[in-house]
């Protein structure tokens, strides 16, 4: 019996050294910077020593500006899924209030950890509901995914020159 208690016990202080090493600090892993005060942010960006979005050892694998840009320009939409190491976002279906007959989706995917307009793809996916009320794939005019594009560029250009002044 009091093996039997040896045993558990050794095997709870086997369990909890284990556990309690899945907790230690051993310094930042790569591609995630400590804050000033201790700690991580995920994105490594905002707290001082951290690196700059022109920065290219940036935590995450895009332009930060081009992210950003690209969060607010499409913040109209429900987001779907956001990987900032991957530079991609991608929308849920968005149907405008005015007309609920048709809907949108966009896939935004940033390819550069520069600022460059050419660092940018956006796809945009129309439908349409037809008289059965099911929703058909449609062609979306393709000026919109420019105007698009150029938006997000703007707010990032725009982004950048408030954070030199």
């Amino acid at each position: 019996m009091a093996l039997v208690r040896r045993s558990i016990a050794a095997m709870a202080a086997l369990g909890l050294l284990s556990l309690g090493a899945c907790f230690g600090n051993s310094g930042p892993k790569s591609g995630v910077q400590p804050y000033a005060q201790g700690g991580f942010h995920p994105f490594g960006i905002g707290r001082a020593g951290a690196p700059q979005p022109d920065d290219p050892k940036t935590a995450i694998g895009v332009n930060a500006y081009l992210w950003r840009a690209t969060l607010d320009t499409l913040a109209f939409m429900p987001l779907a899924s956001a990987d900032p190491y991957g530079g991609v976002v991608i929308t849920d279906w968005y149907a405008n209030p005015d007309k609920p007959d048709e809907r949108f989706k966009a896939t935004v995917y940033i390819l550069d950890s520069r600022l460059r307009a050419d660092g940018l793809n956006v796809t945009i996916f129309k439908q349409v509901r037809d008289a059965s009320g099911a929703w058909k794939d449609a062609s979306a005019a393709g000026q919109t995914e420019t105007d698009i594009e150029n938006s997000i560029l703007t707010r990032a250009r725009q982004l950048r020159l408030s954070n030199i002044r």
